[in-house]
């Protein structure tokens, strides 16, 4: 790495940072001070805006280097990680998005506890949505790490460390100083300056094939050492029981977690009303769909122009492919096309993780403070802090944790982590989110058995799973304690989660409200009493 393409990526980094504080002193001098201000913005964006700012969410660190570097790196096997987080979207438009608009009022708990208003299960919820968030932080941490290893030239821990630090430190001053109204414009921005950058390669890589997508592919194959087994299923799922059923428990876990990620179901309640809801829901749809196209073809671009070896050069999992793949399209190392795309393409990358993490620590410290801390709150009978000042406190330990636990996984690839942080959305969320939605049986003990029955082994498996130990990959690669064959749990742990919500609530020893079920039935099907 030059001190030209340092010098370059960081300015352009620097003034994105510039901006995005300039945006968080100025949401900090019109909030109020209010929960509803801090956590939902106030409920004043609109349609298009808010489907940016859910783009900008949820087109992370994983979606633009993880993906492009697994099609890279495994061809067709990792076009699954793009197909599962589009159509993940059809299951949020059609069962959750208006519904968790009208039940609802800042996190995933609000909904389960509109029907049952208990203790038990708002401390459930909440758990479990820290535990998904912290997850998904740590994806994030790992790409600015790889970011930063590229841009000094350093491939050191400490280096790394020290990255993963300062994003911690941006996100934390984002979520306590700006709440939701900074969160949002923040990742609209990024939503753009991401949207442009993905364009521009796409539009490079077809250039330079002059637009034929077969040249594209078949050079891709050739260049990629596996030949023709490149552009068909099997490279790194499917040359056996095993790997064929770590493919489907990934689809599943990708298709079914966006709809429990709590920091995608805040977004919902930034809207004035439930048709804003999935208005926003179908503009984001368009953006990400459009954006997860072009992953595509950059991925087998990266193949095609780089080579296994050059996707490999900088980072052994492939977060590293896109950088260098826009410094071969500029012109070549040294080149000044080469320096100028390749600063753009890691300031736009810098942009996407502080805007993902901004708003995942966001959610994450209102589950703290909206569900566990008011919970055990009035347990207590305490008045104790109040909400928003818990919720910015909390800010600063989940990042803390979330650094901690990237710093063991910063050999990984970034958008296998996201994997494992759907696989345990959909395994303690979604269930519990569908049964309070459309079950009128459902019961308080069936949502807490729902929420751990589904969260517990989808942590446990993770961690006797070969992510973990047992193989050159893992997070110990020294140790072999590994039990479970696959290294997605979803496949048993999303199943799990509705088989002990469908337990817990057979074996209730009283029956469900029938009253408050219908309430909650008719706000949600029409919006009556929302807030």
């Amino acid at each position: 790495m030059t001190s030209e393409h340092q010098t370059l990526a960081l300015f352009l980094f620097s003034v994105f940072v510039a901006l995005t504080l300039a945006i968080t002193s100025w949401a900090s001098r019109s909030r109020h001070g209010t929960a509803e201000e801090f956590y939902a913005g106030g409920r004043l964006f609109s349609p298009l805006e808010n489907g940016f700012a859910i783009s900008g969410d949820y087109m992370s660190a994983a979606s633009f280097l993880g993906i492009s570097g697994l099609i890279a790196l495994y061809g067709y096997d990792g076009v699954l990680y793009s197909v599962g987080f589009l159509v993940a979207w059809l299951v949020v438009l059609l069962l959750v998005a208006e519904l968790v608009r009208n039940c609802g009022r800042f996190t995933l708990a609000d909904v389960v506890a509109a029907r049952m208003r208990a203790r038990r299960v708002r401390i459930a919820a909440g758990t479990s949505s820290v535990t998904v968030s912290v997850l998904y932080l740590v994806a994030q941490m790992v790409g600015a790490g790889s970011l930063v290893a590229l841009l000094l030239g350093a491939s050191g821990g400490a280096q790394r460390g020290w990255a993963m630090a300062g994003v911690g430190a941006l996100m934390v001053t984002y979520v306590v100083f700006g709440g939701m109204r900074a969160t949002t414009w923040i990742q609209i921005v990024k939503a753009v300056l991401l949207m442009g950058g993905a364009i521009t390669l796409t539009v490079l890589v077809l250039i330079r094939f002059h637009g034929n997508l077969n040249e594209l592919l078949n050079t891709a194959a050739e260049r990629s050492g596996h030949g023709g087994a490149f552009l068909g299923p099997g490279l790194r799922y499917g040359q056996d029981t095993v790997s064929r059923l770590d493919f489907i428990s990934l689809g599943l876990a990708l298709v079914l977690g966006t709809a429990g990620l709590p920091h995608i179901l805040s977004r919902f309640y930034t809207v004035p009303t439930a048709r804003a809801a999935r208005r926003s829901v179908v503009w984001a749809i368009g953006l990400i769909g459009s954006f997860y196209l072009m992953t595509i073809v950059l991925g087998f671009g990266a193949a095609a122009v780089l080579g296994s070896d050059g996707v490999r050069e900088g980072d052994a999992s492939g977060n590293s492919a896109l950088p260098y793949l826009s410094l071969a399209l500029g012109g070549g190392a040294g080149s000044t096309g080469g320096t100028i795309l390749f600063a753009i393409v890691a300031a736009v990358a810098f942009a996407t993780i502080l805007a993902v993490v901004a708003g995942i620590t966001l959610a994450s410290s209102a589950a703290v403070a909206h569900d566990l801390y008011t919970s055990l709150r009035r347990r207590h009978g305490r008045q104790g802090w109040s909400e928003v000042k818990v919720a910015r406190v909390s800010a600063v330990g989940i990042g803390a944790v979330a650094i901690a636990l990237a710093l063991l996984a910063r050999d990984q690839n970034v958008a296998f982590l996201v994997g494992l942080a759907f696989a345990v959305a959909a395994s303690a969320n979604l269930p519990v989110l569908l049964f309070s939605l459309f079950w009128r049986r459902f019961t308080e003990r069936g949502a807490v058995w729902s929420v751990y029955g589904g969260l517990v082994p989808a942590l446990l498996l993770v961690v006797f799973s070969p992510v973990v130990s047992g193989s050159e990959q893992a997070l110990v690669p020294s140790v072999d304690f590994h039990l479970f064959p696959l290294e997605n749990p979803g496949l048993v742990s999303i199943p799990l989660g509705f088989l002990f919500g469908w337990l817990g609530t057979v074996t209730s020893p009283s029956p469900a409200d029938p009253a408050r079920h219908a309430e909650t039935e008719v706000r949600a099907l029409t919006g009556a009493g929302a807030v």
